[in-house]
């Protein structure tokens, strides 16, 4: 039997398998940022499919920090019942909850992608759907793309400030019931603007050499971790690349993944690009598995776990990459919205001697007899 189907340890977690849905923004939360019954849906439906973790889209620590008026937000107690409906359900489906916390940074105040291709809110949001635009912050002064709008530069209290609110988001994650936290690094979102020599031009303690512009993301993983039980994972997605010319590169993560080693995070997320738009906007080839290579390399140098994350579209693909060494946990995303049962049926591709008993009871019984049927024909 592959790995894939062999459980792992994380801290005090251990994953029944290493599949991971991967964090994507589903854009279907209220202007209030608050979760609601297609989230419970979304999220149950992939809980029930088999993976190990679910893990939430990305979630606002501040109303300012989300990229639109869809994202949901962990600002406020009164976003954490919706957000404790979803993790007991997802409990109750063997799976684990994971929560990804973030702040867009210069990419906040945009349209959702199918209202004009992530473009900063303009009149016509406020006009047809109500959605007012507002001052983005980022490190420096300097937009992600030409016809971005300018952020304000976070003065070095505010930056300060942020640390705290991070902290907060923590704490709620607790109380709603998330067993692994992870802080979004990577895409072009804030923390990412902080590490990429692109975004930051600061002379302040936050900018300038690699160790100043870590710092922002190193204060947040110490007040996080110094809330989150010992016994319960911290990890971190990072942009292992940016993809264009000056900008972050792969020995810097592995720098930083050896930081953040001795911080007490548990794994490395593996994605990349963002810095100079969206996050596939990057000189990147993209291929199956085109992130792998990140996530094997980070695994290697740094010594820590990582996850693998990126076009791995079939079972065969995601068993190798753990059977080699590549990395300890494969992240599904888009494959898993084609189907939210992909763990399941990679498992009883891979092992079809082992027929339906992995899957839930209510389909799992009716599946077998129908596979049964069918043999009993032939």
């Amino acid at each position: 039997m592959t790995k894939l189907f062999q459980t792992f340890a994380l801290r005090g977690i251990t994953l029944k398998n290493r599949f991971m849905i991967s964090p994507m923004c589903t854009y279907r939360a209220g202007q209030d940022g608050m979760a609601h019954d297609w989230h419970l849906m979304h999220y149950g439906r992939l809980a029930a499919g088999g993976a190990a973790i679910v893990m939430t889209e990305s979630i606002s620590v501040v109303p300012d920090g989300r990229h639109c008026y869809g994202d949901i937000g962990i600002w406020n107690d009164e976003q954490i019942v919706p957000l404790k409906r979803i993790t007991d359900f997802i409990k109750a489906q063997d799976s684990i909850p994971a929560i990804q916390l973030q702040h867009a940074g210069r990419k906040a105040s945009s349209t959702r992608p199918w209202h004009g291709g992530a473009r900063a809110l303009d009149e016509t949001d406020l006009k047809l759907r109500g959605e007012k635009g507002w001052t983005v912050v980022a490190p420096s002064p300097l937009p992600y793309t030409p016809s971005a709008p300018t952020p304000r530069e976070l003065t070095t209290a505010e930056v300060r400030e942020l640390v705290t609110q991070y902290a907060a988001a923590a704490e709620r994650a607790l109380r709603a019931g998330f067993e692994i936290i992870e802080v979004h690094a990577a895409h072009g979102y804030l923390i990412n603007e902080f590490l990429s020599p692109v975004a930051n031009h600061r002379t302040d303690e936050y900018g300038g050499s690699l160790q100043n512009r870590m710092r922002f993301l190193l204060e947040i993983i110490d007040v996080v971790r110094a809330i989150w039980p010992e016994d319960r994972p911290v990890l971190v997605r990072v942009s292992a690349v940016d993809g264009v010319e000056g900008g972050w590169s792969l020995d810097d993560t592995v720098a930083l993944a050896q930081e953040l080693k001795l911080r007490g995070v548990d794994a490395i997320d593996c994605s990349s690009g963002g810095m100079g738009g969206s996050a596939v906007n990057a000189r990147v080839s993209r291929g199956p598995g085109f992130q792998v290579p990140f996530a094997e390399r980070v695994r290697l140098d740094a010594g820590i776990a990582t996850v693998a994350v990126g076009l791995i579209l079939e079972p065969a693909q995601a068993a190798e990459i753990v059977d080699s060494g590549r990395a300890d946990i494969v992240a599904i995303g888009r494959e898993a919205l084609r189907d939210p049962n992909w763990p399941n049926v990679a498992r009883t591709q891979l092992d079809p001697a082992g027929g339906y008993a992995h899957w839930p009871d209510p389909v799992g019984w009716w599946l077998d007899r129908r596979a049964q049927s069918l043999a009993a024909k032939d």
